[in-house]
């Protein structure tokens, strides 16, 4: 499951957001038992093996060069109950395709239709998200049944992430005892501590994950994504990325214009924008966000808050405070501290239908009791109940991020960011400082500077943004679709990070349309 939330900076650098989790309420279904959450897809397995024969036109109008990847033939084994899924194999390294080769994870969801279009793309965000899951856990769940009856919908793991080439760092043991440690950021020694452990991590990322460590740049992956699009037969890349996943989908709008099929993404972000001034607007919209559950919380019953808005929200910094200055066992024994216990907090914002959830576990810790807050946390961080992790999402995120951007990492320049972050945010601004950390010692530089997206494509992209997204605010769906020039903005009002499959039948029925019908949705509509 998705999203990484942005996590506190002592141990995770900002998140993007990542789309499940916005699927959270499905498997908690206010009940706070995480263990329950997988969804279960359907789809036509087929057979055991079902060979896909390579088109020859598509392969022909790839480079030359990549011709033999284009032109491999992909074999679909039933897999995951009702699924079908397949290797993709693609260059370690683009620059020297004829070197070292690496597999990219795909499954798919077959289509049921009598006149199928070819097959979706799905990306639910990150980075560092397994779009692979995306589709078996939420796939029938979060996209149509007219979608559905019309495309098979094909979900993979990016380069980097959990089956495709995975970044690989700590033990399930160490990534416990890293999410415990408590730094002092904003010391001297503390911020030392922090640097030192990082460079300690990145070095035994280099030791387990090897060369691909390098090359999981968000360029790379956009370049498998063709790969994908030629061997599933499709002249066009269709399209439906949420988050990060935008990101992906935009970079390959730029560098594959002609290829653009229907695309859309959903929970827009900016590329031009830096990541201090992506975390800058984060930190803005969840201050916003917080304020937003807070009067809904006051309006409902149940409430463990008084007073007005503004008490309320006063009210959850003295719950972080009080857990910064003493951090308590949980009802396992582990000791929930400053961090652990906002990561928890900040996952419900994903999906308003969590906010119920959050009440829940704000009540429990108000009166003494952080282990819901500290499930939250597992959650987030991908961790089960039985201790073990079940992805690498964390270190793929802080991979694909050191080399998609250049991060200000220099002292002075980290605490003038945590004071303007503190001002963007009194609740939360402090956590959201301090990514530079992450990639200062990181063994391999930013292969990008961050810029305006260029798109020279004919093909209308859709852009979709959420007024109250915390995680990707709805100013950054604006300015992407200023720079796609051919492109459409839709707008939903509603909390919560990216709006498809969660929003309304104004968002649905757009979209659906759109995919299905080749009916771009009018310019600015707002739903």
């Amino acid at each position: 499951m998705t999203p990484a939330p942005p996590r506190p900076a002592s141990h995770q650098p900002v998140g993007r957001g990542v789309r499940a989790a916005g699927a959270l309420a499905l498997g908690l279904v206010l009940a706070l038992v995480l263990s329950s959450c997988t969804l279960f897809g359907s789809g036509d397995g087929g057979s055991k093996s079902v060979p896909a024969t390579a088109d020859p036109s598509i392969a022909a109008a790839a480079p030359a060069e990549l011709r033999s990847f284009y032109s491999q033939q992909l074999s679909w084994t039933r897999c995951e109950g009702t699924f079908q899924c397949a290797k993709v194999k693609v260059p370690l390294d683009y620059s020297k395709p004829d070197g070292d080769t690496i597999e990219i994870a795909a499954i798919k969801l077959a289509s049921k239709g009598g006149s199928k279009k070819g097959s979706l793309l799905v990306n639910p965000g990150g980075p560092g998200g397994s779009g692979y899951d995306f589709v078996k856990d939420a796939g029938s769940t979060n996209i149509s049944e007219k979608v559905r009856a019309n495309y098979d919908v094909v979900g993979f793991d990016p380069r980097g992430v959990k089956r495709s080439a995975p970044v690989t760092c700590l033990t399930d043991q160490e990534r416990d005892a890293y999410r415990a440690k408590i730094y002092k950021l904003d010391t001297d020694a503390g911020l030392a501590e922090t640097l030192a452990d990082n460079k300690a991590i990145a070095a035994k990322c280099v030791e387990k994950t090897g060369p691909v460590l390098a090359h999981v740049d968000t360029v790379s992956a956009a370049k498998d994504m063709d790969v994908l699009r030629g061997v599933l037969n499709d002249k066009k890349l269709n399209y439906l990325g949420y988050s990060y996943g935008t990101f992906l989908g935009s970079t390959y709008a730029s560098l594959f214009p002609d290829n653009v099929g229907r695309m859309v993404l959903d929970g827009a972000m900016d590329p031009s924008l830096s990541n201090e001034e992506l975390t800058a607007a984060q930190a803005k919209a969840f201050e916003k966000a917080i304020r937003a559950y807070v009067t809904r919380c006051l309006q409902g019953s149940g409430c463990p808050f008084s007073g007005t808005p503004d008490d309320a929200v006063k009210q959850i910094q003295d719950i972080i405070a009080a857990v910064e200055a003493n951090p308590k066992p949980a009802r396992d024994g582990r000791v929930v501290n400053a961090s652990m216990f906002v990561s928890g907090f900040i996952l419900p914002f994903y999906n308003d239908d969590n906010w119920p959830v959050l009440t829940q576990a704000l009540d429990s810790a108000m009166k003494g009791d952080l282990s819901p807050m500290l499930r939250l946390s597992d959650f987030g961080a991908d961790r089960e109940p039985n201790g073990t992790y079940s992805s690498n999402s964390t270190f793929a995120f802080t991979a694909i991020n050191c080399l998609d951007y250049p991060m200000s990492s220099d002292t002075a320049a980290m605490r003038a960011e945590e004071q303007q972050l503190r001002q963007l945010s009194p609740t939360l601004g402090y956590y959201f400082a301090y990514g530079g950390t992450s990639c200062k010692d990181w063994p391999y530089k930013n292969v990008r500077t961050p810029a305006p997206v260029e798109y020279k494509g004919s093909t209308e992209i859709v852009v979709i943004g959420t007024t109250g997204d915390p995680a990707t605010p709805v100013e950054l769906a604006s300015s992407l679709r200023k720079q796609l020039g051919t492109a459409s903005l839709l707008t939903w009002k509603g909390e919560g990070h990216t709006a498809y499959g969660r929003s309304n039948s104004c968002i649905e029925n757009a979209v659906d349309g759109y995919l299905v019908d080749g009916k771009t949705p009018a310019d600015n509509t707002v739903c």
